[in-house]
C-alpha cells in the first residue's frame, strides 16, 4: 500500500462528514494534530439537520447497518459506541408493501424471516431464502477485507485467492439473476435486489458482488440512533473534540496552497491554515478543482441516479408504515429503466417512506409525526436538468402525493403542516455533481481499483476521502473511506481488533451458513 512521504505531523480534513469524521478519529488514535474545517456551522455533511417547529429532520440517510464500523473509529481515541450513541435495532428492519396489496416485513433473525416468508410465499420459498441467506454471508466474509476494506494502488490487487472465492460465488454474475437461484417469487426477489439502486445499478446489470448491500440491510440488521441519524456525525464529532482535534466550524474553504507537488496550507475564508498532509472529503469536482488537476480515466464518470425527498411534518401518521416503508408499483424493470438509461421520472414509482417518530418520538412536536419520501429520479446528467426542477419539483411532489394517497395513506396532503422539499437542483447547490448525493454509480469500470483512486498523482500529500472514491456509497462505506484515507497518512494498513462496544451483525443462521 503506498502511503505519503514527508512529514504528516499535522493534518486538515476537509469536511465535517462521516467520511472526513472518521478519518480525522484514526488520524487522532495514530497521534496526529488535526484540524477539522467545514463550511456549514455543525458536523454531519450529507447527514445533516434541519430544524424547524419542533421538527427535528435528517437531511441525508436514514438506514444504518453496521454499526461495529462505527465502533471502529470511536474506538481509534478509546470511546466507543455505548459511550456516544442509543441504537435501538429495528423490527422489522423493512416493511414491503407491493402493488397487488400484499407486504412483508423483513426480519434480520432467520427465524423471525423464515416465518414470515412461509405466511408470504409457501414453504418452498423458505427454502430458497436459507441457501440466499447462506450465500449472502459467504459473499460478505469473501469481499469485505479484500475488497470492500481495502487500499487499491493496481488492478493487480485483485490477484488474491479471495477473487477466485468471489468467482466461485458467483459474484461476477448479474445480481438479478444469482438471486433468482433462491428466490423465485417476483416479490421476494424485490426485497433482495432493491438494493442495487444504491450502488447505481439497475439489478439486471448490477455485478452480483453487490448483493453484498443486501446481507447489511436485511441479515446484519437496520438500527436507528435515538435522536436521530444526526447524532451519528454529532457522537463522532464529540468524540473528535474530547480526543484533540481543532473544528472550524462556518470556515468555507476556496483554494489550497501549493509548492511543487505538496500542499502547504489550506486557505479558507477565515485565513490560512498551514498542513503537513490534507484529506479532502468533498464530491469529486469540488477536490480535483481544489487541486488543480482531474485525474484521467478512459472512460467519463457515470453517476447514479437522484432522488427527491419531500420532508413532511403532520398531525396524524398511518399505523400500517414501519419505520422504513417500501412502497413498490407494478413497474421493476421499466422503473430502472427510466432511471437509468432513459431519464424520465418514474411512471409506476417505488417509494422509501421512513418514518422516524415511529423509533423516537422526541423528534417532533407532542401529538406530531415526520414522514420522509424518497423517490428515486434520474440524475441531472441524462434526465431534467436544474433549471427544470424549479418548476417540476412542486408538481413531482403533488404526484407523489396522490399516488401514496391510492396507495393507502388517506389524508395525507391535507396532514401536512411543515414540509421541505429537495430536488436535484439543491443537490446540485450543494456541490453534488450530476445533481446527484449517491455520487458515481458503482459500474464494473468504477469499482474497487477502478473506482477513482484516494491518492492523486502528482500531489505528495493530499488522500480522498467520501463517497466518490474507495470503497463508495453508503454510511458503512464512507466511514471505512476515512479509515482507508487515514491509512494512506498513517503509514499503516493495521486493523484493529474488532471492538464491542457496538451490536455485532444480528445472524442467527443456521451452523451450514459458517462454512
Amino acid at each position: 500500500m503506498k502511503t505519503l512521504k514527508g512529514p504528516t505531523d499535522h493534518v486538515v480534513v476537509v469536511g465535517a462528514g462521516l467520511a472526513g469524521l472518521a478519518a480525522t478519529l484514526h488520524l487522532l488514535g495514530a497521534g496526529r494534530r488535526v484540524t477539522l474545517v467545514e463550511r456549514a456551522l455543525h458536523p454531519g455533511g450529507r447527514a445533516g439537520l434541519h430544524e424547524h417547529r419542533g421538527y427535528r429532520v435528517d437531511t441525508g440517510p436514514t438506514v444504518l447497518t453496521m454499526p461495529d464500523i462505527v465502533d471502529e473509529a470511536l474506538a481509534a481515541v478509546g470511546s466507543s459506541v455505548r459511550e456516544r450513541l442509543d441504537l435501538i435495532p429495528l423490527h422489522p428492519a423493512y416493511r414491503a408493501r407491493f402493488a397487488d396489496g400484499t407486504s412483508l416485513d423483513v426480519h434480520t433473525d432467520a427465524a423471525a424471516m423464515e416465518a414470515e416468508i412461509e405466511r408470504f410465499a409457501g414453504p418452498d420459498a423458505v427454502r430458497g431464502y436459507r441457501d440466499l441467506r447462506v450465500w449472502l454471508r459467504r459473499l460478505y466474509a469473501t469481499q469485505m477485507n479484500c475488497f470492500i476494506d481495502a487500499n487499491f494502488d493496481s488492478p493487480l490487487q485483485l490477484l488474491h485467492p479471495d477473487l477466485a472465492r468471489l468467482a466461485a460465488l458467483g459474484g461476477f454474475g448479474r445480481m438479478d439473476a444469482r438471486i433468482g437461484r433462491y428466490i423465485t417469487d417476483e416479490r421476494l426477489r424485490r426485497v433482495f435486489s432493491f438494493q442495487a439502486l444504491y450502488a447505481g445499478v439497475p439489478p439486471q446489470r448490477a455485478l452480483a458482488a453487490y448483493a453484498v448491500i443486501a446481507y447489511m440491510d436485511t441479515i446484519a440488521g437496520v438500527y436507528f440512533p435515538r435522536g436521530g441519524m444526526h447524532a451519528l456525525p454529532r457522537a463522532l464529532a464529540d468524540a473528535a473534540g474530547d480526543a484533540g482535534a481543532d473544528p472550524r466550524y462556518g470556515h468555507t474553504v476556496t483554494s489550497l496552497e501549493r509548492s511543487g507537488s505538496r500542499v502547504t496550507a489550506v486557505i479558507t475564508d477565515h485565513g490560512r491554515i498551514p498542513c503537513d498532509a490534507v484529506v479532502l472529503t468533498p464530491d469529486l469536482p469540488v477536490t480535483y478543482r481544489l487541486l488543480g488537476r482531474t485525474p484521467r480515466r478512459p472512460l467519463r464518470l457515470r453517476h447514479s441516479p437522484s432522488a427527491v425527498i419531500l420532508h413532511a411534518g403532520t398531525d396524524r401518521t398511518w399505523p400500517d408504515l414501519a419505520h422504513h416503508t417500501i412502497s413498490f408499483g407494478h413497474a421493476w424493470k421499466r422503473t430502472f429503466h427510466e432511471l437509468t438509461r432513459t431519464g424520465e421520472l418514474m411512471s409506476d414509482p417505488s417509494l422509501l417512506i421512513t418514518r422516524p417518530t415511529s423509533t423516537d418520538p422526541s423528534l417532533a412536536p407532542a401529538g406530531r409525526h415526520l414522514h420522509y419520501i424518497l423517490a428515486p429520479c434520474p440524475n441531472t446528467d441524462i434526465g431534467p436538468d436544474t433549471a427544470r426542477w424549479a418548476d417540476l419539483g412542486p408538481r413531482y411532489r403533488d404526484t407523489l402525493l396522490n399516488e401514496l394517497e391510492k396507495r393507502g395513506l388517506d389524508g395525507l396532503t391535507s396532514a401536512i403542516e411543515e414540509e421541505t422539499l429537495i430536488t436535484p437542483a439543491d443537490w446540485t447547490a450543494e456541490g453534488h455533481a450530476a445533481g446527484t448525493p449517491f455520487s458515481a454509480a458503482h459500474t464494473f469500470p468504477q469499482t474497487g481499483p477502478f473506482r477513482p483512486r484516494n491518492l492523486v498523482s502528482g500531489i505528495d500529500n493530499a488522500v480522498l476521502a467520501g463517497c466518490g472514491t474507495t470503497p463508495g456509497v453508503g454510511v458503512p462505506t464512507v466511514l471505512i473511506s476515512g479509515r482507508l484515507a487515514a491509512a494512506r497518512i498513517i503509514g499503516s494498513d493495521h486493523r484493529r481488533p474488532r471492538p464491542t462496544g457496538a451490536p455485532r451483525p444480528t445472524d442467527t443462521s443456521t451452523p451450514e451458513a459458517t462454512a
